[in-house]
Order: structure tokens, then sequence, then C-alpha cells
């Protein structure tokens, strides 16, 4: 997984401060749509500055796409799964499918959540700056802060 970030501090051991601005569903063209406001998000993570990208530098990161993967199908997956078998279980014993479905889904969100929390912990992701996409230059400021 590949994407484009701005280096706003450079820490020791080849380490480096980066912030992403999330974009809203939206595909970030306000100037196409006449600006619809919507918000963004930085976030911000560190990562391994193999390249000796500076502050204010816009750089490409990398990370592997596996660990992603692995989340968007537990955290999307789980509690679709959990609905389906809450479902027919509520079927057995008569009408109340939706009933066990409904409780099957909060079970699978809370399962997801539980999940996001041990992952967020653990922090198995590692990012490395592979590329330079723009040297920050003495007159270019650094954007939203960083």
């Amino acid at each position: 997984m590949e994407q484009l970030v701005r280096v706003r501090k450079t820490l020791p051991d080849n380490q480096a401060l980066v912030v992403h601005i999330r974009q809203s569903a939206c595909s970030g063209d306000c100037h196409k749509c006449s600006g619809c406001g919507a918000a963004t998000e930085a976030v911000e993570f560190t990562a391994d500055n193999l390249i000796g990208a500076g502050v204010g530098d816009v750089v490409k990161v990398e990370s592997a796409s596996g660990p992603v993967l692995q989340a968007a199908a537990v955290l999307y997956g789980t509690p679709l799964l959990l609905f389906f078998v809450g479902y027919w279980v509520g079927t057995l014993p008569g009408r109340f499918g939706p009933l066990g479905g409904g409780i099957g889904f909060f079970l699978g969100v809370v399962c997801a959540v539980v999940y996001d929390r041990l992952v967020m912990r653990r922090r198995q992701t590692r990012y490395e700056i592979t590329a330079m996409a723009k040297k920050a230059g003495k007159e270019e400021t650094c954007e939203h802060g960083c």
C-alpha cells in the first residue's frame, strides 16, 4: 500500500513523524463541485526514513497490504457473518430470525472493536519512506500545522 505524506518531524534512529491528510468520502476535488466543506482528518504516524527526508518534504510511504486487508476483513466481515448465523439460529425455534440477526450483528461489532483495539495496541504495521515526491523549499509553508 502506498500513499503520499508530508514529513512533520525527523526522529532518531532513521525515523520520521509524518502526517497524512485523510479526505472525506468524497473525491477531495472540491474545485469540481464548488467545495462541499467536507471535513479532513490529519493522521500522524512514524515511518522508517530510508532516504533521509527532511521536515516539510512530501514523500511516498509504503506498507505491507496484508495487515490492512486482514483488518478490513475482520471489521466488515465479522458483523455480517454473525448477522447471518444469528438469523439462522433465530429461525430454528420459530420466528426469531430478525432478533437473532440483530444480536449476531451486535456481537460482530463488539468482536470487531475488540480486535481493532488489540491491533492498535500491538502496532503491527510498519511504514517505510521509499521515495521523495517533492522537496520542501524555503518559501514553502507546511499546511495543517505540520
